[in-house]
């Protein structure tokens, strides 16, 4: 069990809570708040929908543990706010519900719409409904629905202004440096926003590694102190700016089977000479999946042999967002070792003064299928031992 602390309809509530609880069940069954529903619990019919941190949210797919210090709203938090008023008597004058399954993710999602795009179209609305699915009524009364509270264009401005200053008060609560990434601006371009650095990850999980690197290791010390290298050498890694304080601007990209993500952001570098080691705190977000990814890597060059030398890694991480629930150690500890495998390598290279190999990105099937085969033989030697 994992202590969570969230802000849920006003009030901060603390659990424990299992790692694989989702938050649906968690304010459901823990809470008693019954309003979210849920449905297919992949994701795919939005029955499930509220808002976190401003955002309207699949629950089903959502770790609670991973929402820890968020702002989660559900449907019955909605009582007296202005535009949620307006929705309702909207969707009951155009007949816009009937079994009401799908009502309380629809609201939610109909809540997004109006305040964040206030001049969609019927052709925009009908794509950001695309993700809730309803088994009743057409869809036609509920695009009409919204379209009405559009015409009450003042009222979603209101709101959108005091959300957007709220966020950005949650975000940089407790953080020490800002850094940019891109967040979605609803696909009709993109935004630069800020996102802060972690100082500690709370609720992370720590993956630990060792890799060999066959050259001496003072050459290879002296390579990852040129951070341009160092993100030639990572497969998906690339660089935009690198700071005189040693941050730096860049972006990683990962494809996982059909999930492919590019978090932009930044990460903080440090270096300890006397111990020939290092810290990396970096975060970044996905505009497209609207996730977050944490990370604080902790690394030590140490000599090995008479030509060789060995990296320790220390990696804690958190993923939030729809893309958590690819955060799983089982998954990400495959997808570290086929990095590292290519990491060393290039850093070889590099350390040689030779040509660094060209890396795409981490991804395709053959990663899926070899983090399945990674996980039947830890299963098939947990049980002989």
């Amino acid at each position: 069990m994992n202590a969570v602390t969230l802000r849920v309809n006003g009030t901060e509530v603390t659990a424990d809570v299992a790692p694989r609880t989702h938050l649906a069940d968690f304010v459901r069954e823990s809470l008693n708040l019954t309003g979210t529903h849920l449905g297919c619990e992949h994701g795919v019919c939005g029955a499930c929908t509220m808002i976190v941190d401003g955002r309207p949210v699949r629950s089903c797919l959502s770790f609670a543990v991973a929402c820890s210090g968020a702002d989660v709203r559900t449907v019955e938090s909605f009582d007296d706010d202005p535009v949620m008023d307006l929705l309702r008597h909207a969707f009951s004058r155009h007949h816009a519900l009937q079994c009401g399954y799908c009502t309380p993710g629809m609201l939610a999602t109909a809540y997004d719409i109006v305040t964040r795009l206030p001049n969609a179209d019927e052709a925009r609305v009908r794509e950001e409904l695309s993700g809730n699915l309803c088994r009743c009524t057409g869809y036609v009364g509920i695009v009409a629905a919204i379209r009405d509270v559009l015409a009450h264009g003042p009222h979603a401005r209101t709101v959108t202004t005091k959300r957007s200053a709220r966020s950005a008060q949650v975000t940089t609560t407790g953080w020490n440096v800002a850094a940019k990434i891109d967040t979605d601006d609803g696909h009709r371009g993109r935004s630069t926003g800020l996102i802060p650095l972690p100082a500690r990850i709370d609720g992370g999980i720590t993956l630990s590694r060792a890799v060999f690197v066959p050259v001496p290791v003072d050459r290879l010390w002296t390579t990852l102190h040129d951070i341009d290298t160092v993100a030639k050498c990572l497969p998906g890694a690339s660089i935009e700016e690198v700071r005189e304080d040693g941050s730096v601007l860049g972006a990683f990209a990962v494809a996982i089977g059909p999930m492919r993500a590019r978090f932009t952001g930044a990460a903080q570098v440090s270096y300890d000479v006397a111990s020939c080691s290092g810290t990396v705190r970096g975060a970044g977000g996905d505009g497209i999946s609207r996730s977050r990814a944490d990370g604080v890597i902790e690394f030590r060059a140490l000599a090995a042999g008479n030509q060789g030398s060995k990296l320790d890694i220390d990696m804690t991480y958190k993923l939030s967002g729809p893309l958590a629930q690819f955060g799983r150690p089982a998954v990400v500890t495959h997808v570290v070792d086929v990095l590292l495998g290519d990491f060393a390598k290039n850093l070889a290279l590099a350390s040689e003064g030779e040509t660094v190999i060209a890396s795409a990105p981490v991804g395709g099937g053959g990663l899926v299928l070899g983090t399945l085969l990674a996980m039947l033989r830890r299963l098939f030697f947990n049980d002989r031992t």
